[in-house]
């Protein structure tokens, strides 16, 4: 699958991201509770160092809440951070970042300087809903697409914190193409960047292994087809999705499946777990070395020629 989803403004961002990390106290990483793995930038993570972090698992609503419990105690003992299930729904759940602010930084508590929190994300994260949350106010552009926010803004939330507003950013290589599909599934690249037929027989593959009985039900299926390319065609037929000459529309079906998942009209479903973030690494970090490998050897004989 190839996206192309690294305009210039998230490389600017990136870099802007990067010289504003040293002079601040905390970072705020806005995760997408379905694919906690796969919505963690590794550009951030790669920077951040070991400046305290807190990881908000936002669109909680949308996601298996017992996978979401168990990505929040791995990511705690694995990388020490305080993690938070949140969603739009819930401003009472959201404000309580601001009380993990000042536990992690308690020296500046009460005092003449603030705390600052950069708070950052990949695009449509809902990092823009939680800021105008936490602020009382209408600060951030929201919206249902990517790449809402442009650029970085200072937010005095007058309660001893300012956030340092970041553009949300994608990171320009995604070796894991697995992750790649799950960020398209839940819209964090703009539709126009990918082919709806790929993405949606990916997202059928998936929910048809881990969570049968959510699309038997939502399409009034008595048995779940053998294949993806199977359930698309039963699906379109039954939801009117048609050419002229009865043939079904995949484009159509495979609009209104991402359609029904991003909107949770399918449920509580979450796209990735600990074990398979374990594997899926494993697995990238076995081709990056195969490659570096590969790149060394066509690079020797070059190098004995100019000696």
């Amino acid at each position: 699958m190839k996206i192309q989803w690294y305009p210039g403004h998230m490389y600017k961002a990136n870099k802007e991201i990067q010289k504003v990390l040293s002079n601040v106290d905390l970072v705020i990483e806005v995760l997408d509770a379905r694919i906690p793995y796969s919505s963690e930038n590794p550009v951030i993570a790669e920077h951040r160092g070991d400046k305290p972090t807190i990881k908000v698992f936002n669109k909680s609503d949308l996601a298996d809440a017992e996978i979401t419990t168990r990505w929040q105690q791995f990511l705690e003992e694995e990388q020490g951070v305080k993690t938070l299930a949140t969603t739009r729904d819930d401003p009472e759940r959201i404000k309580q970042i601001m009380d993990l602010c000042k536990k992690l930084i308690p020296h500046k508590v009460g005092g003449d300087t603030p705390i600052y929190a950069m708070i950052m994300g990949i695009p449509n994260v809902g990092k823009s809903t939680l800021i105008n949350t936490l602020a009382g106010r209408t600060i951030a552009k929201t919206g249902n697409e990517p790449a809402v926010t442009k650029h970085q803004q200072r937010i005095d939330l007058k309660n001893g914190v300012v956030l340092i507003d970041t553009p949300g950013v994608l990171w320009p290589n995604i070796e894991n193409s697995d992750s790649g599909y799950r960020l398209a599934m839940t819209g964090a690249v703009k539709d126009t960047a990918i082919s709806y037929d790929d993405v949606a027989f990916y997202a059928a593959e998936y929910m048809m292994k881990v969570y049968p009985e959510r699309l038997s039900e939502r399409y009034e299926l008595d048995e779940l087809p053998e294949t993806e390319i199977e359930f698309m065609e039963q699906v379109g037929a039954k939801r009117g999705c048609l050419r002229g000459g009865g043939d079904v529309d995949l484009e159509k079906i495979s609009k209104l499946l991402l359609a029904e998942y991003r909107s949770g009209k399918l449920g509580r479903l979450t796209l990735e777990t600990p074990e398979m973030m374990t594997k899926e690494k494993r697995a990238v970090d076995k081709a990056r070395a195969e490659k570096a490998a590969k790149l060394e050897a066509k690079q020797k004989p070059k190098k004995r020629r100019r000696r």
